[in-house]
């Protein structure tokens, strides 16, 4: 176990990555690295109940949400582009192929986003759904 891992332990209890990554995994597979890192800085603050509180959330708003996986990551890969968050749509426009979405849904999300957003949200969504293709 790395030292970061460690602290994780430390603040969240042995289980912390089951109990606390499991939407993650069963979206991406993995936790992220910048969540893993979030929850650091939360807990070296003092205040790890607050990232419990946060996942406990998330597991209901995305993992329970009547949407399910694959249209809830669809809809938030939109609300992404239309915001011009390029890190997290990528993220969550992978999590919509990993959940059965396909590449024409992907574009027809983005064809959504150029109402909303613009040129810029259709061409970020473009752009990201090429490199995933």
């Amino acid at each position: 176990m790395s030292d970061f891992e460690q602290e994780l332990a430390a603040a969240f209890g042995e289980d912390w990555e089951e109990r606390l990554g499991g939407t993650y995994h069963a979206i991406l597979g993995e936790v992220p690295p910048h969540v893993r890192e979030r929850w650091a800085a939360v807990a070296a603050l003092g205040r790890p109940e607050l990232i419990e509180a946060i996942e406990r959330l998330r597991a209901v708003a995305i993992a329970d949400n009547p949407l399910g996986l694959r249209v809830q990551q669809l809809v938030q890969f939109g609300q992404l582009l239309v915001l011009g968050q390029e890190g997290p749509a990528r993220l969550h426009a992978a999590a919509a192929l990993r959940q059965g979405a396909s590449v024409a849904d992907l574009l027809g999300v983005a064809e959504t986003a150029f109402i909303t957003g613009g040129v810029p949200a259709f061409s970020l969504g473009v752009r990201l759904i090429d490199e995933l293709r």
